[in-house]
């Protein structure tokens, strides 16, 4: 008998906006729609097939209600590759409470390295301008400044 977790779905995406770009994520929970929203933000960065799981990072944020709780996780993945050049890979969160008001959250990835990491946007700042996240749904859609 084979007993496995089902199989969990994250996906996102870009869209264009008209000075900025944005960032979309479904899953089948919330974390991963949280790590689909972060996996999404370094896609804008990079390939992420050229990046490999080398380290981990743990990253914390918290706020009063989702979009915020977005806002804040995001702009702390950010600020990872802003410091340290770490590009995130892939990403397990744990969101904490119900709806959740913090995450706590592992990345796997590596530094920046401009021979195997094509550079694609330069991502400045993760803004609450048209923001929204559906935790019924699970679906997110985040703008960010490029």
């Amino acid at each position: 008998m084979d007993i496995r977790e089902p199989r969990r779905y994250r996906r996102w995406g870009s869209f264009p906006t008209t000075a900025d770009m944005g960032v979309r994520a479904s899953a089948s929970d919330v974390a991963g729609l949280y790590e689909a929203l972060g996996l999404g933000l370094f896609a804008l960065i990079t390939d992420l097939r050229t990046v490999r799981a080398r380290e981990e990072r743990v990253v914390t944020a918290s706020a009063e209600d989702p979009e915020g709780l977005a806002v804040a996780f995001l702009s702390q993945l950010l600020l990872l590759q802003q410091t340290e050049g770490f590009l995130v890979r892939d990403l397990h969160v744990r969101p904490v409470g119900s709806p959740p008001t913090s995450l706590l959250a592992t990345a796997f990835g590596e530094r920046f390295d401009p021979a195997r990491h094509p550079a694609r946007i330069e991502v400045k700042a993760v803004t609450m301008h048209r923001l929204s996240v559906d935790l019924i749904e699970r679906r997110a859609r985040v703008i960010v400044d490029i």
